[in-house]
């Protein structure tokens, strides 16, 4: 009899030991997957700041004493207004602030140290293109953990690149000097411009316009890409960039008829796939726009129906004829 039961309890020790080591293996096998399938979805979502990295303290950015002078010289508010505005070609992010005069003016330039893709905007998950075009940055778009020291959502994609079906996530400007789809400006440069950021924020900003261009939106850079298919694109984007420098204001960004129009005279929120009300493009912005506009005509190439927005399948025709930035 004694010699039975201990058989029975050598038996169940087996078992125990092997019903043990399967459950450690499972929780082995979940672990593994879960942070493969983390690495895999940063990187098809967008750039590596989209993991938060849980931090002892949260970091807010600091706005240093030149440039706090330069806004005293320049007569404005710590806590007023900004705006940014970003150049791929010449590799350079501006951040303008409003001044005591409600106008904006240039505060503060900062190097981009790394974007990836080429001149052109943004239009499938993947392609690795940094975005182009007239962005919004609100609060919960910050980001003060990001694993690339600190960043802030671009707002990829908004209404325009929606109506034509174009996708995206996560698309950041950043610390750091990698990019997969974003903005890299160093962590030394980030934390200025994201505490320049914030204290607008808190001071009662409610967005922040964000304007990304290919380049300065001048006639004389839009002559030397003549022939681009992007050009007509490019030409929309001059057009909002005039506006602003016409006016030292942030232009008010509609779409309809999947374009971009600038200070609408039809108030509302218009349809971005639907035609644009008659007259919508009556707003007299300054001699500057209208001048530009007609100098850019005359030097875009004809484009035989090839710009991704006029396209019935803007994806699929880009992809086709001019898909950029693929490493």
């Amino acid at each position: 009899m004694w010699k039975l039961t201990e058989e029975v309890n050598f038996f169940d020790f087996v078992i125990e030991r092997v019903v043990r080591r399967l459950r450690l293996s499972q929780i082995a096998f979940v672990l593994v997957s879960a942070s493969i399938f983390a690495i895999v979805a940063a990187g098809l979502g967008g750039c590596s700041s989209t993991i938060n990295v849980p931090k002892t303290t949260v970091r807010t950015g600091t706005v240093r004493t030149v440039t706090l002078r330069q806004m005293e010289s320049l007569d404005m508010d710590r806590a007023a207004p900004v705006l940014i505005r970003i150049y791929k070609e010449e590799s350079t992010l501006e951040v303008w602030k409003q001044d005591r005069n409600g106008k904006f003016a240039l505060l503060n330039s900062y190097p981009i140290c790394k974007f990836s893709g080429n001149l052109g905007p943004k239009l499938m998950q993947g392609d690795y293109q940094a975005p182009e075009g007239f962005y919004d940055i609100t609060p919960g778009q910050m980001n003060p953990n990001s694993s690339e020291y600190l960043a802030f959502n671009t707002g990829f994609p908004n209404a325009f690149d929606r109506s034509l079906g174009r996708t995206g996530s996560f698309l950041m400007v950043h610390g750091g000097c990698r990019s997969v789809g974003c903005y890299a400006m160093t962590d030394y440069a980030m934390e200025e411009i994201y505490g320049l950021v914030d204290e607008a924020f808190k001071g009662g900003q409610e967005k922040i316009q964000l304007q990304a261009f290919p380049f300065r939106m001048t006639t004389q850079n839009l002559a030397s890409h003549a022939g681009d298919p992007n050009m007509a694109f490019w030409e929309m984007l001059k057009a909002g960039s005039d506006a602003f420098l016409a006016t030292e204001q942030p232009p008010r960004v509609a779409v309809c008829d999947r374009r971009y129009v600038f200070n609408p005279v039809v108030a509302g929120t218009l349809d971005p796939s639907a035609p644009c009300p008659f007259g919508i493009d009556s707003t007299a912005v300054a001699s500057a726009e209208r001048s530009s506009q007609s100098a850019s005509a005359s030097i875009a190439a004809p484009n035989n129906g090839t710009i991704a927005y006029h396209s019935n399948d803007p994806i699929t025709q880009k992809t086709n004829e001019n898909l950029r930035g693929i490493y």
